[in-house]
């Protein structure tokens, strides 16, 4: 079903030739010349069936018979094809929340999942023939959508070597929106955004995730710690062997390494022991 410019010429014009049609009907009746009067009459009553009002953004699809006689999408009063059907859709941008999902991500964990949908009609014919309901097929269509993107990507990890539901929400929202997209032509729902509003573990292991997420954190921020610490290390004593500073074996290396690990990595600050010599010395 594709939409076609329906019939219809302006309103006011057809209101004054309506108007017309109703003096001439009435002059004939009032010098009893019935059957130009009736006929007139008819006339009349049969283009009054036929005032259509359009508001601002919205489309009137014309039915007459079971046919599809075209749509309106200028606003204003037409006069279009008598004893039609007419049902008006609404073109301006709307938008819904989804439930809240409950669905498994990519590696098995339930997760809690939700989005903000907002859309608009782009050929009306589609809304009403092709699809029963297109608000509920809308409304369906999105959930489908929202549950089918959860399961391609975890809800988060810390290495950064794959996309994630909590870490890359640009991209997941117009994967959502190109899928939903797709899935919506038939109805002739044109997408404009999809976004995630609610993202979080199921209650049932949102606790052992949590703790789960801090030592991941801890773990990673340790590892950064410690790499930065070895290269430290190394690079002092680098300068001071080839500055000529000090002159140390394996052994003294060792030793002022380790210190140095210690003192970078502590987490509390380090109490240096001062050696001021025997007393025998």
């Amino acid at each position: 079903m594709q939409e076609k410019k329906a019939w219809a010429i302006n309103g006011l014009v057809g209101i004054l030739l309506l108007i017309a049609l109703l003096g001439a009907a009435a002059y004939f009746l009032a010098i009893k010349e019935l059957i130009p009067g009736i006929i007139l009459l008819i006339i009349a009553i049969s283009f009054g069936t036929g005032i259509t009002i359009v508001q601002p953004n919205q489309s009137v699809v014309v039915m007459f018979l079971g046919k599809y006689m075209g749509s309106i999408r200028e606003s204003g009063i037409f006069i279009t094809t008598p004893f039609t059907v007419r049902r008006t859709i609404s073109l301006r941008v709307r938008n819904f929340n989804s439930k809240k999902l409950k669905v498994n991500d990519v590696q098995g964990n339930p997760i809690e999942i939700a989005a903000v949908i907002v859309f608009k009609v782009v050929d009306a014919a589609k809304a009403v023939f092709d699809v029963d309901r297109y608000e509920q097929f809308v409304e369906i269509q999105s959930e489908t959508a929202v549950r089918h993107v959860a399961t391609k990507y975890p809800y988060d990890t810390f290495e950064d070597v794959t996309l994630t539901l909590r870490g890359n929400a640009e991209e997941v929202s117009n994967e959502l929106t190109s899928e939903l997209q797709a899935r919506l032509n038939v109805s002739g729902v044109e997408v404009i955004e999809a976004r995630l509003t609610h993202l979080a573990y199921s209650t049932e292991i949102a606790q052992a995730m949590l703790q789960r997420q801090q030592a991941s954190a801890i773990i990673s921020a340790r590892k950064q710690i410690v790499e930065g610490a070895v290269g430290m290390a190394q690079d002092a004593i680098q300068r001071l062997e080839q500055d000529g500073v000090i002159d140390l074996d394996d052994e003294r290396r060792v030793t002022m390494i380790n210190n140095l690990l210690v003192s970078i990595v502590s987490e509390k600050g380090t109490q240096p022991v001062i050696n001021t010599g025997s007393l025998y010395q």
